[in-house]
Parts: structure tokens; sequence; C-alpha cells
């Protein structure tokens, strides 16, 4: 679906100039018409609408090496620019503030048709948060949704797989080129999700992982979404800005509460505090957004699996969990709970996490996933 060079190179050109943000991009096209016309524009003209060194780049655009670098990517397959006069340009996130003008893709665009949840949350996520954001992302795929979240580390990754085991059908909004993986970590993720999914940004190649570019990747992640759930986040967590955004857009909040005793689920309850909506099921998403049409509307409602299967825990077992509730604690603390021996505790711990319904924490601390 890419467009012929001589398209694609002045979208590109004024997207390289240093200085010509998307705001002012918007108004320059809203004044010429079409990029063709900035370029070719009189410099006083130029100059008045957006000063001089921005003018003076204007003027450069064209000769600059990115475009045929840029071009010949746009050349391989599956790799794509999404221009504002695109049709598969996302209407949703035509509609914000600030629509980026140009976007590069890989993957399939045919992701972009199906409507959008964004899912965001912490990149130190516990193994409970990240399962939950995997099962809420096959769920809500399988109901019809596309998952839009940031490929980090934590509850994005976690949202993304989720999504790939389920049809596929994820964005992951990227604050680097498409040329660079970040972080490196989801090397194979990202392409996966280039093979079923997509990946977009609104950066040109080479394009390296700021620290500033991440905020403004976030107004692209809620700008595709119909909504924003936030899975795991403390009170400090870029994830907030994600939602905070959602909400200046007129995207509905999602957010998962959690224990009041941990600080991964701070965030969350103060959204929920501030009126974002509690969702314990898929289902609760679902049919807050039910004049949304959806492409199939079977899913599964529970957001944590199938049930383990008690049978083949050892009987000592059941009462160990129970005093654990779902809260991080160490081994000496579920001891003092249980009225158990810390030999008896750590057993029993030793055989949950083989079943895979506790983990061992990195700070030594056990987590109850079910």
């Amino acid at each position: 679906m890419t467009a012929a060079p001589e398209f694609n190179a002045p979208w590109i050109a004024l997207s390289l100039v240093k200085g010509l943000g998307s705001v002012t991009y918007c108004q320059l096209l809203l004044h010429f018409k079409t990029p063709e016309a900035v370029l070719a524009a009189p410099y006083s003209a130029l100059r008045e609408l957006v000063g001089k060194d921005v003018a003076d780049g204007i003027q450069r655009a064209m000769e600059d090496p990115h475009i045929p670098h840029t071009l010949d990517w746009l050349a391989q397959t599956d790799n794509h620019l999404l221009t504002l006069a695109d049709p598969y340009y996302p209407p949703r996130l035509l509609e914000t503030d600030q629509p980026p003008p140009v976007l590069y893709a890989k993957g399939n665009l045919q992701t972009l048709k199906r409507p959008a949840i964004a899912m965001v949350g912490s990149r130190h996520a516990t193994p409970q948060g990240e399962a939950t954001a995997e099962n809420f992302a096959d769920s809500l795929c399988h109901a019809g949704f596309a998952v839009v979240s940031g490929l980090a580390l934590g509850i994005d990754g976690a949202a993304h797989r989720g999504a790939l085991k389920a049809d596929g059908a994820t964005i992951a909004v990227v604050g680097t080129g498409l040329d660079i993986v970040y972080p490196a970590k989801h090397k194979t993720l990202a392409h996966h999700i280039a093979q079923y999914g997509l990946i977009l940004s609104e950066y040109p190649l080479g394009t390296p992982s700021l620290a500033h570019h991440f905020p403004r990747r976030n107004r692209i992640i809620s700008g595709l979404s119909e909504g924003c759930l936030v899975v795991e986040a403390n009170i400090d967590s870029g994830s907030l800005i994600t939602a905070r955004l959602a909400i200046e857009q007129g995207r509905d909040v999602f957010a998962i509460p959690g224990s009041i005793h941990s600080p991964l689920a701070k965030g969350c309850n103060a959204l929920i505090k501030q009126g974002a909506k509690l969702v314990e099921s898929t289902e609760d998403i679902v049919s807050e957004l039910a004049h949304i049409r959806l492409p199939n509307q079977s899913f599964s409602i529970s957001p944590n699996g199938p049930s383990p299967d008690w049978t083949s825990l050892p009987a000592e077992a059941s009462p160990v969990l129970v005093c654990m509730g779902f809260d991080p604690l160490f081994a000496e603390q579920i001891a003092a709970r249980a009225g158990l021996t810390p030999e008896q505790v750590s057993t029993m711990l030793t055989l949950l996490e083989l079943e895979g319904v506790v983990s061992h924490l990195a700070n030594g601390q056990f987590q109850r996933l079910v």
C-alpha cells in the first residue's frame, strides 16, 4: 500500500525539517494545501509563517539524504508510509489535536481497520499483572478489538503477547525509528508483531530512543483507541500520562483495581477515584463500548484464564494460598499467618511454584498468581 516515491518524498522531506513539529506541519498544509505546494512556496511567505530557521530548512528539505534511504526502506515488503492523505490513515487518530502528518508502518495495515483498545501499565509489573494483561489482551482480541500498546517491558509486552496468542491483532507504537527495536529484549516480539500485526512510529528511520519521545508516543497510543485500559501502575507511572491523554481525547479510561498495600495498584486505584471505570473482566469493557461495531463477539469474560486444578496440589497448599492473599510476602510472614514452621512453608512454596500458582520474586518475596 506504499504510494509512489514522487508522492511520498515531499511528505518525508517536510517531516525531516528541524523545528517543524506536527502542529505547524498541519498548519502549513491547511495554508498551502499540499506538501509539494509548501516546498514550492516563496521564501518570504514561509518565513512569515514559520520563522527564518524553519523556512531555511523547508527550502533545503528535498536535499536531505534520509529521503532516498527512506524510499529504499519503503520499497521493501510490508513497509509503509501513512500520510494524512492516505486512506489507511487511522480515522480516530485523525480526530485528535495533534495527528502526526506521517506515520511509518511495518506489518499488516488491515490491523488498523479494527476498533482498538489501548493497554498500558508498569514496566516493572508483577507476574500476576503480566498474566492479567496477557489474558485481557487475548480476550479483547477474541471480542473483535485490536490491542494497542507501546512495546515496553512489563505490561506492554504482555499485552502484545496476549494479542498475538489470540489472532495477532496488535499495534505497537514506538518512540524510535522502525529500523531500531527498543528495548532490545523485545526484538523477537517486535518481529512477531510485524509479521501478524503492525508497528507504528512518527519518527524517521534511525531515530534513537530518547526520553522525551515516549510521552509524545503515548498520544498516538490513546488516539488510535476507543478506550484505554490501565492494568498496573504506580502513582508516577508514565502510563497515567496515556490515561490523561485518553481523557483529553474523549476516550473511555478503564482501570483494574488492586490491593491498597501494593505500590503498583496506587495509580489504577487513583484513576478509579477520578472516574475511570473499574474493570474486573473483558465483559466490563465490551458492555461499556457496546456502541462500537465489532467484527466478532465471541469472547471469554475471565481475565485470569482457567482455574487451577486444586486436586493436584498437596492438602496443605490451600491454607498457604488463602493466607498469602494477593500481596507479595516473605516466607516468614506466610509462616506466621499460616501457623506453620518456616520449613513446612518453604516446602509448600516450592511445590506451589512448580505448579505455576506462586512466583518467587527477585526481592525474595512470594506472589500468588491465581
